[in-house]
């Protein structure tokens, strides 16, 4: 399948959370033949096509025979939004309310008033075992209500407090049952086996083309699934049988969006440990693992910012980025990108062998500027990073806008840097 804005709205139409995005990635390696391993069991020696699940994150690979450095593609499959708290149940003036807060660094104003939907995971009691489920409902079942404008201070604008204006209502009179029994008897699991619940919203208008001319893409959650997709595109879309001077890797981590300290972060040993499993399997050892990671590179990718029409002051004037424009390059001397000489030019020399234009993204130096898995991952592994994307508007809303040809430019650079040419 060639990468394409429909494709692309098509994942994230599937993966309303990181549990279902690491799902839908999984389904498509598994339709390629490629063969999902326990990090419980002894790992095979033959080389093969292979990934891992662990919780919201996914490493695969595409093994051939000997030891060779890593050429690697890492994004993330959280995106900011709306999630429930773990007593979520609330009755304030006879409305039926499920108590929320943010995930990372939502845009707030951009939750208000949109028909929600729920999906996560619940974690079930099966007999003597736990057991993790799914859990998706694509009915516009929560609201989070605006305030009237004759009822505010200032019409001009509204100040949100994320304890008491992001709670969603979800019916009216006292509540008859909790809210996760609601979500247990929705998912067919008896509410008394949820032992835990992990339940985030989403918004539940589909992924669309839009513009006269059919060039931009409208969704949800392209920060930054849109680069889990282009980094599964092209992983899928390389001749495995062919010899290599890298071994391809796609790394998809989870909750990048709030400092990714978790046991499956970027911050976590979850690369780091497949990295050495993989060549350990193949008959190396430590010594082998500690030379060939500085050999290797890593693609951190993750969105970028284009330059937006309304607020074209707000970016740095030498640096003007537009969309159906290209690849970013992704730019940042105090190193909230990972990128240096070296990593850069490995990404320009990819972008020139898949015949796309390559742009180039510097923050302006009197606003904050955000990060990535690149500075964690590469100062995990020790493996030279560079952080590229693709360009976006209203990065962190509820719904996001990007260039529609720039999924297609977007992957085929990120396949020719998993396996440049020689």
């Amino acid at each position: 399948m060639v990468a394409t804005a429909r494709g692309l709205g098509e994942f994230i139409d599937a993966s309303p959370s990181p549990f279902h995005a690491c799902a839908t990635a999984a389904a498509r390696l598994l339709d390629a033949g490629y063969t999902e391993l326990s990090e419980f069991d002894r790992w095979p020696e033959q080389p093969g096509r292979y990934f891992i699940r662990r919780a919201g994150s996914l490493v695969a690979w595409s093994g051939r025979a000997g030891l060779a450095p890593f050429r690697i593609v890492g994004a993330h499959t959280d995106s900011p939004n709306l999630r429930v708290k773990q007593h979520p149940d609330r009755c304030v003036a006879g409305w039926k309310v499920v108590a929320l807060e943010p995930y990372g660094g939502a845009w707030l104003n951009s939750w208000l008033d949109r028909d929600l939907g729920i999906s996560g995971r619940l974690s079930v009691r099966d007999g003597s075992r736990i057991t993790h489920r799914l859990v998706r409902i694509d009915e516009p079942i929560l609201r989070v209500p605006q305030l009237a404008i004759h009822l505010a201070e200032d019409r001009r604008s509204l100040t949100l407090d994320p304890q008491r204006h992001l709670n969603a209502v979800w019916g009216v009179g006292e509540a008859a049952e909790s809210f996760v029994d609601y979500v247990a008897e929705q998912a067919g699991v008896s509410a008394g086996d949820v032992l835990s619940a992990d339940l985030m919203t989403h918004d539940l208008t589909p992924a669309t083309v839009v513009g006269a001319d059919g060039s931009l893409l409208s969704a949800p959650r392209l920060d930054n699934q849109a680069s889990c997709y282009a980094g599964l595109e092209a992983l899928l879309a390389l001749d495995t049988t062919a010899p290599g001077e890298f071994l391809p890797v796609l790394v998809l981590f989870d909750h990048e969006e709030v400092g990714s300290t978790s046991d499956h972060g970027a911050q976590s040993n979850l690369l780091e440990t497949v990295l050495e499993r993989i060549v350990l399997a193949a008959g190396g050892n430590r010594e082998d693992v500690l030379r060939l990671l500085p050999a290797s590179l890593l693609a951190s990718a993750d969105m970028a910012h284009a330059t937006h029409p309304n607020y074209p002051e707000r970016h740095e004037p030498g640096h003007q980025i537009a969309v159906n424009g290209g690849p970013v390059l992704k730019v940042h001397p105090n190193l909230r990108y990972a990128t240096d000489g070296r990593t850069a030019a490995a990404f320009a020399v990819a972008c020139e062998q898949a015949g796309v234009p390559l742009q180039r993204y510097e923050h302006r130096a009197d606003l904050p500027c955000g990060s990535t898995i690149g500075p964690m991952a590469s100062a995990r592994t020790g493996i030279p990073t560079v952080d590229v994307g693709a360009p976006q508007l209203a990065m962190h809303s509820a719904r996001e806008l990007m260039g529609a040809h720039d999924v297609g430019t977007y992957a085929a650079a990120l396949q020719a840097f998993l396996a440049p040419e020689a």
